[in-house]
């Protein structure tokens, strides 16, 4: 079909690392548990938006300058791990705890940047594109590949996936939390917490080797 091969196969493995935890995996996770469910499910809007530009990336080449020009691939790790660090540094000085922007709390302006922090930080994330353009043509046959076509379904079916495992995993990550909303010190702690992790992810993605 399109030149797709082993399209169940693909399926589980999408569904084993979508399981594996990760920069998204954690933005939503941290999102959900802070702020709630609301601020989770826009959080997941915002990361699979950013996957959908490195699905069309890989499907049209784009990505193949990431793989093929070291500076270009560090220019934009460095920029995505300075993006991490700076939303780390911003969380630990914000004077609200975690748990005082509940879900009836939002303002629009507030959901926009959640959701535009989960594009930027996923864009931003080369790994990302290099895992679209190494992942995908495994299932595909050139020979009989028809264009971006085959890279699309599969990137769609991915993306599919992955919204269902991230918005599990928000509504089970908020209602766990819900008990724990009115206590000042729990929000406090989670909140250093949840900028450390940040902070963390940018380290790890401005070390790690290509």
């Amino acid at each position: 079909m399109f030149g797709i091969e082993n399209y169940t196969g693909f399926i589980i493995a999408a569904i084993i690392l979508n399981l594996t935890p990760g920069v998204d995996t954690m933005y939503i996770l941290t999102r959900s548990v802070s702020q709630g469910k609301r601020a989770g499910l826009v959080s997941v809007a915002g990361i699979m938006t950013g996957c959908v530009v490195h699905v069309l990336c890989a499907a049209f080449g784009l990505s193949l300058i990431l793989s093929t020009s070291a500076r270009a691939f560090t220019i934009i790790k460095w920029a995505g791990a300075f993006y991490l660090i700076f939303l780390g540094i911003k969380i630990l000085m914000d004077k609200k705890t975690a748990f005082e922007t509940a879900d009836n709390k939002f303002a629009q302006g507030d959901l926009l940047k959640i959701y535009q922090q989960g594009v930027i930080t996923n864009v931003l994330n080369p790994k990302v594109a290099l895992f679209f353009l190494s992942f995908l043509p495994q299932f595909i046959n050139p020979s009989a590949a028809q264009g971006p076509l085959p890279f699309l379904i599969l990137g769609s079916t991915f993306l599919v996936t992955s919204s269902i495992w991230f918005m599990v995993l928000t509504g089970t990550a908020a209602l766990m939390t819900n008990t724990l909303r009115d206590n000042h010190r729990i929000g406090l702690v989670m909140q250093k917490i949840s900028g450390m992790i940040f902070i963390g992810f940018g380290l790890k993605l401005a070390f790690d080797s290509k």
